[in-house]
């Protein structure tokens, strides 16, 4: 994978090597790296969970299409509930990987309970739980990635992040698929090695990613006010009481709950909360996706589980381009067409033939949504918010899209139990396409 920035210069007083010249820095910092592969490893974990769950669901246990839409919202909105409070907390102890360690491991924690539930309600409770440590992970994790990552590559490092995350979506199927194939009772072999890999996930976090980020040092402003006898008064004064000024002085203010709140009059993130919101409500969940595309193209139950593939292998390839795209000529170009591509997807099921190229139409599409939409939106925010309050920014823009993705569960899911699959997926695509025009309006450049 392709990381150093070359493309930049040698920043002023850059380490240079003999005969080799400047030593320049990575463009993705260790943090991100660290981070990626946490989230790589409990990816793996949860996407062997959630490659069955539909099917486990539907054809093992006989919930309904409204059933399982209700489900699968409470799954998403759980989650943005608790990611708001995950990332005030975050910020106000001032400790991402606490609060993002809590998350990994109550994720972790849920995935053995799997074993012990052969019905709706335990598995509606372990779900919750699990939904739980995921939004107490998610913003702590985006401002680490964020803090540690200069501003003009912000786009890039959320992309190499989901990248590395992907990976994990992309195994955890395959995964899923193979304990299938080769074991008897199946289900219950799939979520115990997913508690396993859980496990590990939370080991790696522990060991390699460091609690906090080193602020990059400023350069030494001179003053007009610096006069030669502030300096003798600054050598008279007292050591001790030197240090403890300055111990003051950087200890930051807590924040509260009410300057996590004000961030929504910032004219820019409020803006963009709005947009998620609206896009997020015209969103089809994945499982639902990967539903209608078996209806549409008679998909066996065996392959179901390979489905995410699709979708992850290209996402794979194209977060790292997309999020280094979006530095270069606008994250909102890149996140709208990401909304396009979504759309010509769902226009596909509709419309298209049955061809046989038509999965793979479909999937490649949703993928390449993924890429131009995941990494690029924390990317927007985090140019946005200041750093003291950046997870708690993520979480209210993040807490706002999955709300809207959990009501979008909702009213899909009755939609294709009142009218069916067809009017259900054309009123979806419908609403997308206003609210992505609202958004390409709404996000408009400022007049200089």
């Amino acid at each position: 994978m392709y990381l150093a920035d070359r493309s930049a210069p040698a920043p002023e007083g850059a380490k240079t090597a003999p005969d080799r010249g400047p030593v320049r820095a990575p463009a993705v910092a260790s943090t991100v790296l660290a981070l990626g592969a946490v989230s790589m490893i409990t990816d793996i974990s949860s996407e062997m969970v959630t490659a069955v769950l539909p099917l486990y669901l539907i054809a093992g246990l006989g919930l309904s299409p409204l059933g399982f839409g209700a489900l699968d919202g409470v799954y998403n909105g759980v989650s943005a509930l608790v990611q708001l409070t995950g990332g005030h907390l975050a910020d106000r102890v001032r400790n991402h990987k606490l609060i993002a360690g809590i998350g990994y491991g109550l994720s972790a924690l849920c995935k053995p309970l799997l074993l012990f539930a052969h019905s709706l309600g335990p598995i509606s409770v372990i779900l919750t739980l699990e939904r739980t440590g995921k939004g107490l992970r998610t913003a702590p994790r985006d401002a680490l990635i964020s803090l540690s990552t200069p501003p003009e590559l912000q786009g890039r490092a959320f992309g190499v992040h989901r990248a590395m995350d992907t990976t994990g979506a992309l195994l955890g199927p395959l995964a899923a698929f193979l304990i299938l194939s080769l074991t008897v009772d199946g289900y219950d072999a799939v979520f115990g090695v997913s508690a396993c890999v859980a496990v590990l996930g939370v080991v790696v976090l522990m060991l390699f990613v460091p609690s906090g980020v080193d602020p990059v040092p400023a350069p030494p402003a001179a003053s007009a006010k610096d006069t030669p006898a502030k300096a003798v008064a600054a050598k008279a004064t007292p050591a001790k009481a030197t240090a403890a000024t300055a111990r003051d002085a950087d200890r930051p203010a807590p924040v509260r709950l009410r300057d996590a709140l004000g961030l929504l009059r910032l004219p820019r993130l409020r803006n963009l909360a709005i947009c998620a919101v609206l896009l997020g409500l015209t969103t089809v969940s994945d499982a639902f996706v990967y539903l209608l595309l078996q209806r549409r193209t008679g998909i066996g139950d065996q392959w179901f589980p390979l489905m995410p593939l699709g979708t992850a292998a290209v996402f794979l390839l194209l977060a790292v381009p997309a999020g280094a795209l979006a530095d270069r000529i606008g994250r909102r170009t890149v996140f709208l067409t990401g909304h396009a591509l979504l759309l010509a997807g769902y226009a596909l099921l509709l419309w298209a033939p049955a061809w046989p190229a038509l999965p793979f139409l479909v999937l490649a599409l949703h993928g390449m949504f993924y890429a131009a939409t995941d990494g690029v939106l924390p990317a927007a925010v985090a140019a946005t918010v200041p750093g003291e309050l950046r997870a708690t920014g993520m979480a209210l823009v993040g807490t706002g899209q999955a709300l809207a993705r959990f009501g979008c569960s909702l009213a899909f899911g009755a939609a294709w139990t009142l009218w069916g699959t067809g009017p259900a997926l054309a009123a979806a695509a419908a609403g997308l396409l206003c609210c992505a025009a609202v958004a390409g309006f709404v996000l408009r450049p400022s007049a200089p």
